[in-house]
């Protein structure tokens, strides 16, 4: 399959990137960092999830940031949903889709939400139908696709299950998440092509952390298979609060770099983009944890 000529990238750095965040970041902080973000031209974004303020402190002000947003025309807002209560709670604040996530690997879904793979896409079910019902878009988050803090590598047939059992209840597209960072090219195509046997090319994103360096790689790899939606995170922020050591996902900066130097339309100023990424990281007190933000800025002279 040829290489895409566009790419839709979700940025998940307001949700999946600050939620591990120990430094409270207002809400005020929050909205504006999407703003900037879909200033840069980026079409979806992952705001928020409505979890438990007592298992996720960060994102307490999930309601309160919604509510701040200037929605723009043409960009989807998402949100994490863990259950019906959180669903319920969501909904109140009209997002454009709900994630809801699920693990390949067994003891990486007991650890992070104290039941099995099974047990956790019935918990999702209602959930979905609900959206659904709604008209409110669901996505799913398949996590641990090629590796496991605790099982270590997954085969790609538990990858095929995880995305069979999301089909089933309706999940409308996917996202095949390397969540620890280990995947290599030929590992993450082939977690690709056990997710291609439920779903269409259209409906899988590639999620990948770049906690060995591998994200830009990997991503190169998706697109040799056709994929043409990467989530990414800006400046690259986030981590796994279940993963010791992995590193956040790549980069938004850096994907918009390198799709653009290849040719692939993204839709996204990369100037813009990164002002975002410093905005945040000002505000972390720290530098961009991405090279083409710290070599722009340096170019610039900040």
């Amino acid at each position: 399959m040829s290489i895409p000529s566009r790419v839709q990238i979700i940025d998940v750095g307001p949700r999946d990137g600050l939620q591990n965040e120990k430094t409270p970041v207002p809400a005020e902080v929050k909205v504006a960092l999407v703003h900037r973000l879909q200033d840069a031209g980026l079409q979806e974004i992952e705001v928020t999830s409505f979890v438990s303020p007592k298992w996720v402190p960060q994102m307490a002000d999930n309601a309160e940031v919604m509510a701040g947003l200037e929605r723009k025309p043409g960009v989807r807002y998402s949100v994490l949903t863990p259950n019906l209560q959180g669903y319920e709670a969501a909904v109140k604040t009209q997002p454009d889709e709900i994630v809801v996530f699920g693990s390949a690997s067994e003891a990486f879904s007991r650890k992070n939400i104290n039941c099995s793979i099974a047990e956790s896409i019935e918990r999702f079910a209602p959930v979905v139908e609900a959206a659904l019902a709604a008209g409110i878009r669901v996505r799913g988050a398949m996590s641990c696709t090629v590796g496991c803090p605790y099982e270590g590598e997954i085969a790609p047939e538990r990858v095929a299950y995880l995305a069979g059992l999301l089909k089933g209840i309706g999940v409308q597209r996917v996202d095949v998440a390397d969540t620890i960072g280990v995947g290599t090219p030929r590992k993450v195509q082939r977690a690709i092509d056990a997710t291609l046997e439920h779903y269409g090319i259209d409906a899988v994103s590639g999620h990948f952390h770049d906690t060995y360096g591998q994200a830009l790689s990997n991503t190169l790899a998706a697109l040799e298979l056709g994929v043409w939606n990467f989530q990414a995170s800006v400046s690259g922020l986030g981590g796994c609060p279940y993963a010791k050591g992995a590193m956040g996902n790549v980069a938004t900066e850096d994907l918009v770099f390198m799709l653009q130097g290849m040719g692939i339309e993204t839709g996204i100023d990369l100037d813009k983009l990164v002002d975002a990424g410093a905005y945040i990281s000002d505000f972390l007190g720290r530098k961009p944890n991405s090279r083409v933000a710290v070599a722009v800025l340096n170019k610039r002279g900040n």
